[in-house]
């Protein structure tokens, strides 16, 4: 018997796992208040992209930070979404709402950068873009802004799905 190297990951898995880019948004803390004194946990907003036009946003709960991390991370990771991009920007501008935040998003010119804060450019960095206006708008949580940014980029269409929408509503008028 001749003996092989058996590695225990084959090349198809490695090829199969694209490379994910995890960023904590915001880590909460809460405090229970009991006989004994406090007793803390923790919530954590994650979001995962693989810097392709995927992203996917979680939020995990746990006695302990690296727990609700962990949580948070797979969460985001089964909630992953496609996004339709121009380039290395959006395709047009668009509004998104969630709760009580709002985000405006906007196409830029290369060079520009990624000009947002928090959770928006979180979330921004994790799908690919780097050429990009946003404002928010409303709340400051960084749930609703997450979401309302998530809200925007599920709005994006590309120039083939517009006329497509557009020549399909003309041919029923015709009709």
């Amino acid at each position: 018997m001749s003996r092989e190297k058996r590695s225990f990951t084959s090349p198809e898995e490695n090829e199969e796992a694209p490379e994910l880019i995890e960023k904590v948004v915001h880590i909460n803390r809460c405090a229970k208040v009991v006989k004994g004194g406090r007793r803390f946990s923790f919530a954590a907003l994650v979001v995962v992209g693989n810097q392709k036009g995927e992203v996917g946003v979680g939020y995990g709960k746990a006695k302990e930070v690296p727990e609700c991390i962990r949580k948070g991370t797979e969460q985001a990771k089964k909630n992953m979404i496609s996004i339709k991009l121009r380039g290395d920007t959006i395709p047009h501008h668009v509004l998104g709402e969630a709760d009580g935040g709002k985000v405006m998003l906007r196409p830029a010119s290369d060079g520009t950068g990624v000009i947002a804060g928090g959770g928006v450019r979180a979330v921004l960095e994790a799908v690919g873009i780097s050429n990009v206006l946003s404002k928010s708008l409303g709340s400051n949580n960084h749930l609703a802004m997450v979401n309302a940014t998530m809200d925007a980029l599920k709005q994006l269409r590309s120039n083939d799905q517009i006329k497509n929408l557009r020549f399909s509503d003309k041919v029923a008028a015709e009709a």
